[in-house]
């Protein structure tokens, strides 16, 4: 099957040369034909010719009775043997092997009658009409032959006049053809490759329509094209995302800075009224202060939220062991889960390929996704949180809990800074916003799915580090894993 262009223009080419050789060959033959058949012509004059000075030489004598006369035209005759008798598969093929038969008997017989001449003796006898009789057929003979080999000279000449147009019309089938497919399967979808790309900039990333059963080059790269369209429309979102991101970070970056002042003179503040007027405060009033004490410190950890946020700085990144990572930000919130009521469950394989990270921003991005977990979960649910090996080196941190679940309308904004869905008091918004953008830092990538628990599942998907040398130190032992799967209710 022609399924691709490069086949189908093989084929093209293939069967055009295949043409134009054929009809090479039938030129070459035709003149082949030709020169033999111009060749035999002459001969047939140079017959011609002969017979004729027989007939001459037949006249003389009957009219002279001249005796050399004769033998000239016998010595003609001679010739006329020869010639005949060379032109033996020639004359038979233009005549028909009848007439050539006819042709030799008939020259036989003029031989005969021609010799015996001198015995008959006188001119008018029925030997002298024998000789004329047989030498008119023999002219005959020889100018139908001629005219009929000038004929088919003729005919063979215009054949090979027409071959030069033959050659013409294969070149122009073989032009129209290529013509016809670059246009319909290059020319065409390359037009189509390009208002698509001028609408893919604009945002509109519909795919190219291709017919079912192509198979050809530009039928992949249409494929290509339109694979490449909707990873631009998928990666959209997480572009969008980054830039907001990015926008917010340098603009919360100086709001943090100046909400430190004010917070800082606030704690300051009531820490003065509470060392100078501490005797003369009544219960009521050691409230309000440590009221005052209590907000300007959640204030402080959003202003240390916000910095963090923002942090523009990277720390150094190191091989780390995925056990030690999860390990260590398990050990910071457990007692949270067991507070909570929860049921905490770690579950670290043995063999993980290291990842490539800073251990305390990789703490802060699963202690933040932990912490919303176990706020998402009612008492006696449960917190899982497990690490897998992804594709390409990559390793998974997923958090696991049984809680109600995001809702698609929410996994939209889930990432946004300032986004979140607790009540007043109970949330900044900020803690998924600061594990993206560290996991960001990272190289890696935030994911949102349903878990197996029935709640939700956050899953930081890391690249592994690279292999050390060989003359590299190793490096250093990973903790060893807690007995079993710590749980608590």
């Amino acid at each position: 099957m022609l399924r691709t262009i490069r086949s189908k223009m093989l084929f093209v080419f293939a069967a055009s040369l295949f043409t134009v050789t054929a009809l090479a060959a039938l030129h070459i033959g035709s003149l082949s034909a030709l020169r033999e058949r111009y060749l035999v012509s002459e001969r047939i004059e140079e017959l011609q010719s002969d017979i004729l000075e027989v007939r001459r030489f037949e006249k003389n004598y009957l009219l002279y009775h001249d005796a050399g006369s004769l033998r000239e035209g016998l010595d003609y005759l001679d010739a006329v043997d020869r010639l005949a008798g060379g032109l033996t598969g020639g004359m038979d093929q233009e005549l028909g092997p009848a007439s050539y038969r006819e042709f030799l008997d008939d020259l036989t017989a003029y031989r005969a009658a021609l010799s015996a001449l001198p015995q008959a003796g006188i001119p008018e006898t029925a030997a002298t009409e024998a000789v004329r009789t047989k030498g008119k057929a023999l002219t005959d003979f020889a100018t139908r032959l001629l005219s009929d080999k000038r004929r088919r000279i003729h005919e063979t000449i215009n054949r090979s006049l027409a071959l030069p147009f033959a050659f013409a019309g294969v070149f122009l089938a073989l032009t129209v053809a290529v013509v016809a497919l670059v246009s319909t399967r290059v020319l065409r979808p390359l037009a189509i490759l390009r208002e698509t790309t001028r609408r893919v900039g604009q945002g509109d990333f519909r795919p190219v329509p291709v017919r079912e059963g192509l198979s050809d080059e530009i039928a992949g790269l249409l494929g290509a094209f339109n694979l490449m369209a909707h990873q631009l429309e998928a990666n959209q979102e997480h572009l969008l995302q980054a830039r907001k991101m990015a926008a917010l970070g340098t603009f919360t970056a100086g709001v943090a800075h100046e909400l430190n002042n004010p917070i800082n003179n606030i704690t300051l503040t009531v820490d003065a009224l509470r060392e100078d007027h501490a005797a003369s405060l009544d219960a009521e009033g050691r409230e309000l202060l440590d009221d005052i004490t209590a907000q300007a410190d959640r204030a402080a950890d959003i202003v240390r939220n916000l910095l963090d946020f923002s942090r523009t700085e990277r720390p150094p990144l190191v091989s780390l062991s995925p056990l030690e990572v999860a390990a260590s930000s398990a050990s910071l919130v457990k007692n949270q889960m067991q507070a909570a009521g929860l049921a905490f469950t770690l579950d670290v394989p043995a063999a993980l390929s290291p990842v490539r990270g800073d251990l305390r921003s990789l703490q802060q991005v699963l202690v933040n996704i932990l912490q919303n977990a176990a706020q998402a979960t009612p008492r006696g649910g449960t917190v899982r949180l497990r690490v897998a090996a992804g594709p390409d080196g990559e390793t998974a941190f997923t958090v696991d809990d049984s809680g109600p679940g995001v809702p698609p309308e929410v996994r939209e904004h889930i990432f946004e800074p300032f986004y979140t869905t607790k009540g007043v008091g109970k949330g900044t918004g900020l803690g998924l916003a600061v594990a993206y953008s560290l996991t960001k830092r990272h190289g890696g990538r935030l994911e949102v799915d349903a878990s197996p628990l029935g709640g939700a599942a956050f899953t930081v998907r890391l690249p592994g580090a690279p292999r050390p040398d060989a003359g590299a130190a190793p490096a250093p032992a990973a903790p060893e894993p807690e007995k079993g799967r710590e749980a608590a209710s």
